[in-house]
């Protein structure tokens, strides 16, 4: 079987530590090339790793790779999407919520004979979630505590001039639908969107964010009632380097790939 070669857009936390699994070996799995806002600074970061790795344009992206990683701010999503979707290539987003107003780029893929994967991400259940949604579910919420740094300047705030400086008990910071939660907090919920996805949509999938000075993780919990099953989930994620996001995104992107030449594949 000829290894999947993966191109790497971004290379914060997320993608340095991808970068670094890749580099080191994962059957099937090839790293082609990287981009960043900063070609400087990453090339001198893979050359300091010791990782060989050309750092290229998103334009070229098609013609050296056959699935691209987004693991970039919110706003650089179409000029990742777009090139690989148009070829009939795969990207893998971790920036769900940018999806959400650009169903266009689902159609590109369809057209096209593209692919858009969501790995599950800081999330738990999507498998779960996925199946109940194949018969019918009645409602979903979840509900985000994040020690307030890690909420801090996300445009709802801003725009609501909401403070979470100085709290000293958890305040609730945001109560509405997936799709509005993922236009206020780009950086912070796209499990809020990955969930909707899985399940009931954007605009039925309703969640409450809370900026809580009393925990060290970024918590999530999602209670689904539906015919088939009434459940509950909840996990805590330990941050990375970018207290915005868990360690575990990575791991979870890493877990996708792996999946995608195993002979055997265990989750829905």
């Amino acid at each position: 079987m000829s290894e999947l070669r993966i191109a790497i857009a971004g290379l914060g936390s997320i993608g340095r530590s991808l970068a670094r699994a890749l580099s080191d070996g994962v059957t099937g799995l090839t790293l082609a090339c990287a981009a960043s806002g900063d070609e400087a600074k990453a090339r001198a970061w893979l050359a300091a790793e010791g990782i060989r790795c050309p750092v290229v344009p998103l334009s070229d992206f098609p013609k050296r790779a056959d699935l691209a990683v987004e693991c970039a701010p919110a706003a650089a999503f179409e000029a990742i999407c777009r090139p690989m979707l148009e070829a009939g290539k795969s990207v893998m987003v971790l920036s769900v919520g940018a999806l959400l107003p650009r169903p266009e780029l689902i159609e590109l893929a369809r057209t096209k004979g593209g692919r858009i994967i969501a790995p599950t991400g800081a999330l738990l259940g999507l498998d779960a979630v996925s199946a109940a949604a194949e018969g019918k579910i009645h409602s979903v919420r979840m509900t985000t505590r994040k020690p307030p740094i890690g909420l801090k300047g996300a445009p709802y705030l801003v725009a609501n001039n909401i403070s979470v400086d100085g709290l000293t008990e958890p305040k609730k910071v945001f109560s509405g639908t997936a799709r509005e939660a993922a236009a206020g907090f780009p950086a912070n919920v796209n499990v809020a969107a990955a969930l909707s996805l899985a399940g009931i949509g954007p605009d039925k999938t309703m969640i409450d964010i809370w900026a809580d000075p009393g925990v060290t993780r970024n918590c999530h919990s999602i209670d689904v009632d539906s015919d088939s099953a009434k459940f509950s989930m909840s996990i805590e994620n330990v941050p990375s380097e970018n207290p915005k996001t868990g360690k575990i995104v990575a791991l979870s992107v890493l877990a996708a790939l792996r999946k995608m030449g195993a002979p055997v594949r265990v989750g829905t």
